[in-house]
């Protein structure tokens, strides 16, 4: 019995791992974040594999039976749309149950977005801290206001529909001056890194409308 935490391409297929794709076919079950848009990937490497639903909006309701499952003898792999699961997608509460109930859990290594966004900003990156996405809303100023004086690489996720209103947030914030980093559709066919400070990259995205999903990569600030 073990729960394999399996991570999925965040863009071109042929990023999935061979070790990946064995694994999804050897499991009892596959949990996934949303199985039409694993279907795609179920099909391109022909994996007939029993899937189920495992999302923000059931997972609470669902992560006992599917430890009893587990602990009954099934072997079941949980992925998410893209990248690794609970890197800002579900998955940390099946984990942490498992664990809880001494289920092995094996979490394979794979795609995530952030680590290639990092190298590719030129920001250092021997120490960096991930912040993923920020509240919408309630405590996303008091976040900010936290991370005013960090010292490390910050990390950040972000839609096409707040890119703009982060990137002025964070202008304010950490200062107009400061470097940073846009990706965006990392290992797709339109993938794209704009460089600069915080200024240039808020001036760049007020003239050009933000596409694709976005990872924020912001140098951190320097010691007094």
């Amino acid at each position: 019995m073990k729960l394999f935490v399996v991570p999925t391409p965040i863009g071109h297929l042929e990023d999935m791992t061979f070790r990946a794709v064995n694994v999804l076919k050897e499991v009892d079950l596959i949990l996934a974040e949303d199985t039409r848009t694993s279907a795609f990937l179920m099909k391109h490497f022909d994996i007939k594999t029993p899937m189920r639903s495992h999302h923000k909006f059931n997972e609470h309701r669902t992560v006992e039976k599917l430890v009893r499952q587990i602990k009954n003898g099934q072997s079941v792999a949980l992925i998410s749309d893209a990248g690794t699961p609970a890197i800002s997608d579900p998955g940390f509460l099946l984990v942490r149950q498992c664990l809880e109930n001494e289920i092995a859990v094996e979490c394979l290594p794979g795609a995530t977005a952030f680590v290639p966004a990092l190298v590719d900003s030129g920001l250092p990156s021997d120490r960096f801290c991930f912040e993923g996405f920020l509240p919408q809303k309630k405590g996303r100023k008091t976040r900010l206001e936290q991370l005013a004086n960090e010292e490390r690489t910050m990390i950040f996720y972000e839609s096409p529909y707040r890119v703009r209103k982060t990137l002025a947030q964070f202008t304010d914030m950490f200062g107009a001056e400061r470097k940073a980093s846009v990706s965006r559709e990392i290992s797709k066919m339109h993938e794209e890194t704009i460089r600069g400070t915080l200024a240039q990259l808020t001036s760049h995205f007020n003239e050009k409308a933000p596409k694709g999903e976005f990872v924020i990569v912001v140098e951190g600030g320097k010691k007094d």
